[in-house]
């Protein structure tokens, strides 16, 4: 792995594969029958048209990346679908795969997933991570383990699984998996449905993980003040989700997710505690064959709206809430990977209403995570098996 710079002023319409920035709202639904619940619930006012980001890649060769932290002193731990995790330094230098890890199933959407340091990693050095589980005869599920880095760097001690969610099964897709930090010190833990017909089913099943929003304690077990729902795994903060690989702790205090619909509907979310967001029973979106889901139906009484939902999709992956000082107008904004709509994603807000979209890069590659650095600038991870690290900068 080499590290390169390079600095390229990006705008929204400059690369040929790009779509303009008109064009992704010109883009008609999959579903055009279907109408949003409310004014504002989809197809923001394009913002920032003409905005250009200089882009400097850190590192490249990374195999198929998927989650980054970092750590104290500017270097960042980056994981690899196909089992590593990585040191990069500030300066772009990879460590040697990171030892430690347990097995990982890293077939289709699976791997190891999402990483996660402690506050305090100063003086505790701890790590959690997200994995695909191998469960045996072909079964598998989404699991956290936690452990602490050894001073060199190079070593996880100490290592435990504090959660395996249930049931398991025999798919290679939708494992969720983004780790989030709430306000309180609890560790929120997104899942999927695993995909498959069958257990897409289980999202409304609170007696299962799958499709949910998990609370639990950062050491196993989980969390005090999770809402009680009769017949419920413990671990349950919400349910009635798809598959979430967008979450981040918000300004306002709270957990914000972004989940993949299929054709058409993903879904911006601010989960509350003991809510049914409704999948697969209602839905801005169909099946990949274009025929309905369940009824075709996007709105019931006893389930929450999205705050917003896009279609056609941006296939969401990656989250973080802008906090830095280099991009002044971003201020609280929400930037979001995505992977079918190669790009970065911007939503601006008012409260908890979407007042504005914009989307940069579009073209160059599949963002499958994105983060704010301590020096203001973003920086994100490109989805593919020569995967890279890029810092983002706006042009002076």
């Amino acid at each position: 792995m080499t590290r390169t710079h390079l600095t390229i002023a990006l705008a929204l319409a400059t690369a040929s594969t790009a779509l303009s920035a008109q064009d992704f709202n010109a883009r008609p639904p999959n579903s055009p029958e279907q109408r949003p619940a409310f004014d504002g619930q989809t197809r923001a006012p394009i913002i920032d048209k003409d905005v250009t980001l200089n882009q400097e890649i850190v590192v490249q060769g990374l195999s198929s990346p998927w989650g980054m932290d970092q750590l104290p002193d500017g270097s960042w731990l980056v994981t690899e679908r196909t089992g590593t995790l990585r040191h990069v330094q500030a300066d772009g230098t990879v460590s040697a795969p990171i030892d430690g890890l347990p097995d990982v199933d890293a077939r289709g959407q699976g791997g190891l997933l999402d990483v996660l340091i402690a506050d305090d990693f100063e003086q505790s050095r701890r790590v959690w991570w997200s994995f695909a589980e191998p469960r045996g005869n072909g079964s598998n599920a989404t699991a956290v383990a936690t452990g602490v880095l050894s001073d060199d760097g190079g070593k996880l001690d100490d290592v435990q699984v504090i959660f395996q969610q249930q049931p398991a099964w025999a798919s290679t897709a939708h494992y969720g998996s983004r780790l989030v930090f709430g306000q309180e010190g609890a560790l929120y833990v997104t899942t999927g449905e695993r995909s498959q017909r069958e257990p897409r089913q289980l999202a409304q099943d609170v007696s299962t993980h799958l499709g949910k929003v998990l609370r639990i304690n950062p050491l196993g077990g989980a969390a005090p003040g999770n809402p009680t729902i009769t017949g419920g795994q413990p671990e349950i903060w919400s349910y009635g989700h798809r598959n979430i690989q967008s979450a981040a702790l918000g300004p306002d205090g709270a957990v914000w997710t972004v989940e993949h619909g299929p054709r058409g509907g993903d879904e911006l979310n601010r989960p509350e505690a003991g809510l049914n967001y409704g999948w697969p029973i209602v839905t801005y979106g169909e099946e990949y064959s274009g025929s309905a889901i369940g009824r075709g139906i996007t709105a019931e009484e006893r389930f929450e709206q999205p705050l917003y939902y896009w279609d056609p999709v941006i296939a969401p992956s990656g989250m973080t809430f802008y906090d830095g000082e280099l991009f002044p107008d971003w201020q609280d904004s929400i930037l979001i990977g995505g992977l079918a709509s190669q790009a970065l994603v911007r939503l601006e807000l008012d409260g908890t209403r979407v007042i504005g979209e914009a989307r940069y890069l579009q073209g160059q590659g599949r963002v499958r995570d994105v983060d704010v650095s301590q020096d203001g600038s973003i920086m994100i991870l490109t989805d593919s098996t020569d995967g890279a690290m890029v810092r983002l900068t706006p042009v002076d």
